[in-house]
C-alpha cells in the first residue's frame, strides 16, 4: 500500500470534515508534486462552493469560492462528468477576466460521492510535471475513497453550552444583543447584510463585497458544509431555513450565531430570495426571551413604524436621538418630527425602502453634533425598522485600516506575481528577470546581483543596474570571512546595511567595493532550498536606504521564493545542457563530400524554455554511383525523444548499407518505432538519388514533401503520397520516383521550420518556395554557395528575434548526374565466354579512361564476378563501369541469390573467389535489382606515384601471379576476338 494511504487509513473515525479535507488535500498535493489543491461541496442553486484548500493564496481561491456546478471550470466538469478531468492553461479554467492566471501546467479533479449523488470535487494544481500519471490518477481516486468514508463518520459540529441567565448577567446579555438582518438574491449571489449583521458577523464594512462569498469566508471551516446541506434542503424541500454554527471575529476567534430564514418563489417555482436573520446564540436563549426589553436598553438607537409610517416602538438611545421621551413621540408620524426633517432624504430614502422591500442603509451627519450616524432601514411584515448607530470613530479607524490595507494588498499583489513570474521561469536568467522586474520598482531599488557556489568560489548568475568592470571583479570570489556575500552564506541570515559608512565600518578592507559598484545601500539575503543554502541574492540602492522591519520581512520571504525557483532552474539548465549536448553528438558532425551531390545542413533548436527535440538529418553513400539523403522529426521534446533520434538514425544508417530499396527502409523504421515506448511516433522522408539515371526515389511517413529547385530557379513540391508516421503507419509505404536535373536542389526539411502558431505549414512552404526562388534570381554567389544558402533560408523562416517552440532541421544538397563518358555497360552471354569477354572490354574501356595502371587488377575482379555469375546464377549477365572518383565494377545477373564469404579449409577447391575479391578491392557489395541483384567492386584511382595496379595485400598473395594468371584466362576462353556491342547503361 501506498505510504501516504497507510497514513491516513492510520486517522481515527470521527475526525472532523475540516480535519478530513485538510488531510486529504496534503497528501493529494504531496504526493503529486503539486502546487495547491482545493475542496468543492455542492450548495444551493447548482453552485460549488470552496470548503478547504491548501498550498494556494487568496487572491487566486477568491474567484473561485462559489462556481457553477454546471459550467467549464475543472471541478464543475469533474462533478458533472462522474470521473477525474485535467484542463490544460487556456481551456477555459478561468473563473472569469479579472481572475489571476493560475500558475503551474494545468488543474486535476476529481468528483466526490456521497452514495450515489455527487457532493463535490477535489481539485489540485499541477506543477511543471504536466497531467497526473495513471497511477497519480489511482492515488487521488484513493484519496476520495478515504475521504467519502470519514465524511460519514464525521460528528455534527458541537453546540455551545446552554445555561440560564440571572441578574448581572441577563442585564448584560440583554444589552449586547443584537439582531442582524440579511437578504440573499439567489440568482445573483448578491447579499445584503444590514450594520447589525456586519457587526455579528465580525466583518468589516471595507471588507463585505456584497457577495455570499463574505459570508463563506467567515463560516468554521467544520460547519461551512453541514450549513450548506440546510439551505440546500430548506430550497429543495421549501421549508424554513434554521443553522447554527460559528462565525470568525476580527480577533480571529470564533463565536456560535443562529440563523433563521425563508425563502421567495418565482411562478415556476424557483427560489428567488432568501431574507433572514441572525443573532448570537451563546447564551442567547434566554436573552431572545427577553428581547424586546433588549432593544429597548442597547446603546443602539431603534425605533419601529407602521404602514403609515407612525411610530409604535422606540428605544432609550432613539428618544436620546430625537430629543423626546417614548410617551411624546408614540403615535407621530415620522416625518413630522424637526430632528427628523434635518436629514437629507431620510423621508425618500425610507419610502424607496420600503417600496423595495429590501434592507438599506447609509450615513449621515447628526444635526447640531458633528457627529456620523449609520441609519439603517430594514422593512418588515407591517411597517419599517429603523437603526441609529454613532460610527465618527469607526469610520476614521476604517479610513486608517483601509489605506494600511491597500498597502499590504499591493505588496500581496507583487508576491503573487512574483510567484506566478517564478513558477513560469525556466532558466537561471528568466528567474533573474522575474526578480527584477517585480522586486526592483516596489522597493526602489537600482540593482539586483545573484551568485551561486561553485566548489569554493561565487560566481555570477545575473545582473541588474552594476558596472560590467565590477561584476567581473566579484566573480569567482574564493570562500573568505569579512565579505558580506560569503558572511551572508555562511551564517544563513539576511544581512541589512543601510549606507557606505555602515558598509565600510564593518568591512574596511573591502572600502572600494561601494565605489566600484556605484551603491549606497544593500540587502544580502541567503538563498536556501531544502536546507541547503547555494547563494546569495543581493538587492541594492543607489541612494542610502533603511529597509522597515516589514520590508525586511518582506524581502526575506521573497529570497525563499527566489532561492526555490533559482534551485529549479539550475536544474533545468544542467539538464538542458546535457540534453543538448547529447543532440549534438548524434547529429552529423559534417556532411560527406561525395561525387553525387554537395550540401549543406542546419540544426536550429527550439526558443528557451524548450527541451531538446528529436529532429535530425543525414547524407549516406551508397554504391553504383547513388546517394541516401534523409531528413526525421522524433514527435516530442525531451531527452527520450533525443535518444529515440539517435536510434532512428543508426538503424537508418544500417538498412541504408544493406541497399534496401526507400519503401522497405520505411517498413523497417515503422517496426522500430513501434516497437518503442507507447505513443512514440516520428516523421520521416528518404530520397535515393542515382547519378547515373538521374532519378530520385522518395518515400515518406507523416513527413513534409521535399522542395526540387531546378537550375532555371523554378520551385515545385512533388507530391509525394504520405503515409502516417512511424509508429502509426501499415505498411507498404508508396514510393515516388521523379527526374531530376543536373545541378537542380533537393531541400529537405522539418516541419518546425514552416509551421508554427501563427504560421500555417501551407503558407511557410509557400515562404520557403520565395526564398529559394529569390536566392537563385538574386546573386549568383548566394544561389551558388549553398551555406550561405541555408542561413538566407534559416533567417527568412525563422528569425533570430523571435522564440520557437519547435526545433528544425533544413538541408540542402546540390545532385550532380555521372556523364555518359564516365560510364560503359556491356550485355554478356551466359556461358564461360563471358569472363574472357568482360577483360576484354574492361582493357579497352580503362585504355579509353587512361586507368591502364587499373587494368590487371579490374580483370581478376571481373573475371571472378562473372564467373560467379555463370556457375551459380542465371542471366541476363551484364557489366557495367563507372569512372568517378573511385573506379566501380558491377556485375548485374538475374539471380536473386546472395554470395556469402566464408573461410576455405586447404583441402576445399573452391570458396576463395570472394576473399580474392575483399583483397583486391577498396570495398565490395552486393544489392537487390529489379530483375535480380548486382555485384560490385570500388577502387581507389592511383596516382602517377602509384607502381602497380594491385593492392599491396594483393601482391602479397602467395599463390598469386597476375600476367601469368591473365594469360591462363585467356587461353581457357575462345570468344574473346567476337564482342557484343555495348549493352544499355
Amino acid at each position: 500500500m501506498n505510504t501516504r494511504l497507510a497514513l491516513l487509513s492510520a486517522v481515527d473515525p470521527g475526525v472532523t470534515e475540516s480535519e478530513i479535507f485538510r488531510l486529504a488535500l496534503q497528501h493529494a498535493v504531496g504526493e503529486l508534486g503539486a502546487l495547491g489543491g482545493m475542496i468543492h461541496l455542492r450548495g444551493p442553486m447548482s453552485a460549488l462552493r470552496l470548503v478547504s484548500a491548501t498550498g494556494l493564496p487568496a487572491v487566486l481561491t477568491r474567484p473561485w469560492e462559489i462556481i457553477d456546478q454546471d459550467g467549464p471550470l475543472a471541478p464543475a466538469r469533474a462533478l458533472h462528468q462522474g470521473r477525474g478531468v485535467w484542463i490544460a492553461p487556456g481551456s477555459g479554467e478561468q473563473p472569469g477576466s479579472g481572475a489571476v492566471s493560475w500558475p503551474g501546467t494545468g488543474l486535476a479533479a476529481v468528483p466526490v460521492f456521497s452514495g450515489d449523488r455527487g457532493i463535490g470535487a477535489l481539485t489540485v494544481v499541477m506543477g511543471g510535471q504536466g497531467e497526473p500519471t495513471v497511477e497519480q490518477w489511482g492515488f487521488l481516486q484513493a484519496v476520495i475513497a478515504w475521504t467519502e468514508e470519514r465524511m460519514q463518520q464525521a460528528p455534527p459540529p458541537a453546540r455551545p453550552p446552554r445555561e440560564e441567565l440571572s441578574g448581572d448577567r441577563l442585564r448584560q446579555a440583554l444589552e449586547e444583543v443584537r439582531v442582524g438582518s440579511w437578504d440573499w438574491d439567489i440568482g445573483t449571489g448578491e447579499l445584503v447584510w444590514d450594520e447589525a449583521a456586519l457587526e455579528l458577523y465580525g466583518t468589516r464594512p471595507a471588507e463585505f463585497t456584497g457577495r455570499i462569498e463574505s459570508w463563506m469566508r467567515i463560516v468554521h471551516p467544520d460547519d461551512l458544509a453541514p450549513t450548506l446541506r440546510a439551505a440546500d434542503r430548506a430550497l429543495r424541500d421549501r421549508t424554513v431555513f434554521e443553522a447554527e454554527y460559528r462565525v470568525r471575529r476580527p480577533d480571529g476567534t470564533y463565536g456560535w450565531t443562529q440563523a433563521r430564514a425563508r425563502a421567495t418563489y418565482d411562478a415556476q417555482g424557483e427560489p428567488v430570495r432568501m431574507i433572514g436573520v441572525g443573532w448570537e446564540s451563546k447564551e442567547s436563549r434566554s436573552a431572545r426571551d427577553a428581547l424586546s426589553r433588549a432593544l429597548r436598553h442597547m446603546s443602539d438607537g431603534f425605533l419601529a413604524v407602521d404602514d403609515h409610517w407612525r411610530i409604535i416602538f422606540l428605544n432609550l438611545a432613539a428618544e436620546r436621538m430625537l430629543g423626546s421621551s417614548e410617551e411624546e413621540l408614540f403615535g407621530r408620524i415620522l416625518w413630522e418630527l424637526p430632528s427628523v426633517r434635518q436629514i437629507p432624504d431620510l423621508e425618500k430614502r425610507c419610502r424607496e425602502a420600503a417600496t423595495a422591500q429590501q434592507p438599506a442603509g447609509f450615513d449621515v451627519e447628526a444635526p447640531n453634533t458633528g457627529r456620523l450616524l449609520h441609519l439603517r432601514l430594514v422593512p418588515a411584515a407591517d411597517g419599517l425598522t429603523l437603526y441609529f448607530t454613532d460610527v465618527t470613530d469607526r469610520r476614521r479607524h476604517e479610513a486608517e485600516r483601509a489605506a494600511a490595507e491597500h498597502a499590504a494588498a499591493e505588496r500581496d499583489a507583487r508576491i503573487v506575481e512574483l510567484t506566478a513570474s517564478l513558477a513560469r521561469a525556466t532558466t537561471s536568467r528568466d528567474v533573474v528577470d522575474a526578480v527584477a522586474r517585480r522586486v526592483l520598482p516596489p522597493f526602489g531599488a537600482s540593482g539586483l546581483l545573484v551568485q551561486i557556489i561553485e566548489g569554493d568560489r561565487l560566481y555570477n548568475v545575473g545582473a541588474v543596474g552594476y558596472p560590467s568592470a565590477f561584476l567581473d571583479a566579484i566573480n569567482g570570489v574564493p570562500r573568505v570571512t569579512h565579505d558580506p556575500f560569503w558572511d551572508t552564506i555562511l551564517s544563513g541570515t539576511p544581512l541589512f546595511l543601510c549606507s557606505r559608512a555602515e558598509y565600510t565600518t564593518r568591512y574596511p578592507k573591502l572600502a572600494a567595493r561601494p565605489t566600484q559598484g556605484r551603491k549606497q545601500a544593500w540587502a544580502f539575503m541567503p538563498l536556501t532550498a531544502s536546507g541547503h543554502t547555494f547563494g546569495v541574492c543581493v538587492v541594492s540602492f543607489d541612494r542610502p536606504r533603511r529597509l522597515s522591519d516589514e520590508e525586511r520581512t518582506l524581502l526575506t520571504t521573497i529570497s525563499a521564493l527566489v532561492a526555490q525557483a533559482l534551485e529549479r532552474a539550475r536544474l533545468y539548465d544542467a539538464e538542458h545542457t546535457r540534453s543538448q549536448e547529447l543532440q549534438r553528438s548524434l547529429l552529423p558532425s559534417g556532411l560527406p563530400e561525395l561525387p553525387a551531390c554537395t550540401a549543406a545542413a542546419r540544426y536550429l533548436p527550439a526558443g528557451q524554455g524548450m527541451d531538446v527535440g528529436g529532429d535530425w538529418y543525414d547524407i549516406i553513400s551508397l554504391s553504383g554511383g547513388r546517394v541516401a539523403l534523409v531528413v526525421g522529426d522524433v514527435m516530442g521534446h525531451g531527452l527520450p525523444e533525443a535518444a529515440t533520434m539517435g536510434r532512428l538514425r543508426t538503424a537508418v544508417h544500417t538498412l541504408a548499407d544493406l541497399e534496401l530499396p526507400p519503401d522497405e527502409i520505411m517498413s523497417h523504421l515503422n517496426d522500430i518505432v513501434g516497437g518503442m515506448a507507447e505513443e512514440s511516433y516520428a516523421t520521416c522522408l528518404y530520397a535515393l538519388y542515382d547519378s547515373t539515371t538521374q532519378i530520385c526515389s522518395v518515400a515518406r511517413a507523416g513527413h513534409p514533401p521535399p522542395a526540387v529547385v531546378h537550375p532555371d530557379g523554378s520551385v515545385h513540391f512533388p507530391e509525394v503520397a504520405p503515409d502516417p508516421p512511424l509508429g502509426a503507419a501499415e505498411p507498404p509505404f508508396e514510393t515516388f520516383e521523379m527526374t531530376v536535373p543536373d545541378g537542380s536542389l533537393l531541400v529537405l526539411y522539418t516541419d518546425g521550420l514552416v509551421e508554427s502558431a501563427t504560421r500555417e505549414i501551407d503558407d511557410g512552404m509557400a515562404e520557403l518556395a520565395r526564398l529559394l526562388r529569390a536566392a537563385h534570381e538574386g546573386p549568383g554567389e548566394v544561389a551558388a554557395d549553398l551555406e550561405r544558402l541555408c542561413d538566407t533560408v534559416t533567417a527568412g523562416l525563422l528569425p533570430a528575434e523571435h522564440s520557437t517552440a519547435d526545433d528544425a532541421a533544413l538541408l540542402i544538397a546540390r545532385l550532380h548526374a555521372l556523364t555518359d563518358d564516365d560510364m560503359a555497360s556491356w550485355l554478356l552471354p551466359e556461358d564461360p565466354r563471358a569472363a574472357g569477354q568482360a577483360r576484354c572490354h574492361i582493357r579497352e574501356q580503362l585504355h579509353t579512361w587512361g586507368l591502364d595502371d587499373l587494368t590487371p587488377t579490374t580483370e581478376l575482379l571481373a573475371s571472378e564476378l562473372v564467373g560467379n555469375v555463370v556457375r551459380h546464377a542465371k542471366g541476363p549477365v551484364r557489366l557495367r563501369l563507372l569512372h568517378g572518383p573511385e573506379l566501380v565494377c558491377e556485375v548485374f545477373d538475374g539471380s536473386l541469390t546472395m554470395p556469402r564469404i566464408r573461410r576455405a579449409s586447404e583441402t576445399d577447391e573452391g570458396g576463395r573467389g570472394l576473399q580474392l575479391v575483399t583483397a583486391l578491392s577498396r570495398r565490395w557489395g552486393t544489392r537487390y535489382t529489379a530483375t535480380g541483384k548486382c555485384i560490385w567492386t570500388e577502387q581507389p584511382l592511383l596516382g602517377p606515384e602509384s607502381p602497380t595496379g594491385l593492392p599491396t595485400d594483393a601482391l602479397d598473395l602467395p599463390f598469386l601471379d597476375t600476367e601469368e594468371f591473365a594469360r591462363d584466362l585467356d587461353a581457357l576462353t575462345s570468344g574473346d576476338q567476337e564482342l557484343p556491342g555495348p549493352a544499355p547503361q
